[in-house]
C-alpha cells in the first residue's frame, strides 16, 4: 500500500531562522563535509584547517606535519610534537604567520593587531597566536559582549548600539553591540568586560557595579577571512536614561539608542555585524521580545544560538586520549581500533 505525497506546503522559514543560519553557515553545511582537516597540538584537536591554508603550511614541514593518523583515513595537520612547551610552539607559529603576513597570503592577516589569543585544550593552554590568525586554523574564539539597555519612560525598553570605526581592521563601519572585545591572553572574562566597557564606551565604575552575567552564545561562522567557532560571554548592563556612551580608544565612531523593535529590524540590515547578531537575539529572547508566540521557528533559532562547539573538536591521538582525564571511554576505545566516531574525523556532522 502506498501513501500519497502530502499536498501541504513546506513550512515557511522566518527571517530570524535565515539569520541564525547565516551566522552558523559553517556548522550547517556539515563542516564542509570533511574538506577541512583537524589541527592537532600535543595530541589534542584544537581547530580545523582548510585546504587553501594547508597548501601554505606544506612549505614548512619542520613546523607543521600533514599526515595520516595511526588509525583512520583522514589526514590531520599536526604542530610538530617535538615542540614540547608553550613558548616554543608560540614562537614557531608566530614566525610563520609573520611570513604569511609579509607575503600578503591571507586577507585575515590584514587585521594583525599584536593581540594574542590562547590556544587551549582540556589540559590547558598550548600556545598563543595573533588574534587575526586564529580563523586560519579554526581555533575557538572567546569574547565578551555587553548589552547596554535603558528602560526609557516613553520609548520603553531600548538598546545601545555602537558603530564601529571605518578604520577598524574587521567589520569597519558596521553596527555592533554597545561593548564587545576578544578574550586576550592574560585577561579573565569579567576583567575583559570591565576593560572594554571603559575603552569603548567610557562607562564609569559606579555604573559597572550593575553588570550582570547573562550566560553565553555560541556559533560557527565562515567568511572569506576564515573559520570562526565563537563563544561570546554575555553581560547585561542597565543604564540610566541620561547616560550617553563615549568612545575613548578610537574604535567606535557613533552610538545610537534604539527601541527594541527597531533594534530587531537593524540586525537584518547588511550594515550590522553578522557575528554580533546572536547576542542581540539572545537579549531579545531573554527579555520576552522574541517569543514562541510571535516566532514560528523559535526552537530552531534558540538552538542555533547555542551550537555545541565543545563536542565538535574530538580528535585525539591515542596517547592524548588515554592520558586525558576528561576523554570519554568510548573515544579511547575508538582511537585504539579502526573505528573513528569523531564527527570531524570522519567528515560527518
Amino acid at each position: 500500500m502506498t501513501t500519497a505525497a502530502s499536498d501541504e506546503p513546506e513550512p515557511k522559514m522566518s527571517r530570524l531562522l535565515k539569520l541564525a543560519q547565516k551566522f552558523n553557515c559553517f556548522y550547517l553545511n556539515g563542516l564542509r563535509k570533511g574538506e577541512c582537516r583537524p589541527f592537532v597540538v600535543d595530541g589534542h584537536q584544537v581547530g580545523l584547517v582548510s585546504q587553501n591554508v594547508i597548501e601554505q603550511l606544506l612549505k614548512y614541514p619542520e613546523v607543521f606535519h600533514i599526515r595520516a593518523p595511526e588509525h583512520g583515513k583522514q589526514n590531520i595537520v599536526e604542530l610538530n610534537p617535538a615542540f614540547r612547551d608553550y613558548n616554543t610552539r608560540s614562537q614557531q607559529v608566530d614566525r610563520i604567520l609573520r611570513e604569511f603576513r609579509e607575503q600578503g597570503l591571507f586577507v585575515a592577516l590584514k587585521g594583525w593587531r599584536d593581540e594574542c589569543y590562547d590556544v587551549k585544550s582540556s589540559t590547558g593552554s598550548l600556545l598563543k597566536m595573533d588574534r587575526s590568525a586564529t580563523c586560519l586554523f579554526g581555533v575557538r574564539n572567546y569574547g565578551v559582549e555587553i548589552n547596554g539597555y535603558v528602560r526609557h519612560p516613553t520609548k520603553g525598553l531600548c538598546i545601545w548600539l555602537q558603530q564601529r570605526s571605518d578604520t577598524k581592521q574587521t567589520w569597519p563601519g558596521k553596527w555592533d553591540n554597545m561593548v564587545s572585545g576578544g578574550l586576550a591572553v592574560g585577561y579573565g572574562v569579567h576583567e575583559t568586560a570591565v576593560k572594554e566597557a571603559a575603552e569603548e564606551a567610557s562607562i564609569p565604575d559606579h555604573l559597572l557595579k550593575n553588570l550582570v552575567s547573562a550566560g553565553c552564545v555560541s556559533f560557527f561562522f565562515e567568511s572569506e577571512r576564515g573559520i570562526f567557532p565563537n563563544t561570546e560571554f554575555v553581560y547585561d548592563l542597565e543604564l540610566p536614561e541620561d547616560f550617553v556612551p563615549d568612545n575613548s580608544d578610537g574604535e567606535v565612531q557613533n552610538f545610537q539608542l534604539l527601541p527594541v523593535h527597531e533594534c530587531l529590524e537593524r540586525v537584518f540590515k547588511p550594515d550590522f555585524k553578522t557575528t554580533s547578531c546572536p547576542v542581540v537575539l539572545d537579549f531579545l529572547i531573554r527579555h520576552g521580545i522574541i517569543t514562541p508566540e510571535n516566532e514560528i521557528n523559535f526552537t530552531q533559532v534558540i538552538e542555533l544560538l547555542h551550537v555545541p562547539l565543545q563536542s565538535l573538536y574530538t580528535y585525539r591521538t591515542p596517547t592524548a586520549a588515554c592520558d586525558s582525564p576528561t576523554a570519554p571511554a568510548i573515544l579511547q576505545r575508538d582511537l585504539t581500533s579502526n573505528t573513528n566516531t569523531s564527527s570531524i574525523g570522519n567528515g560527518k556532522l
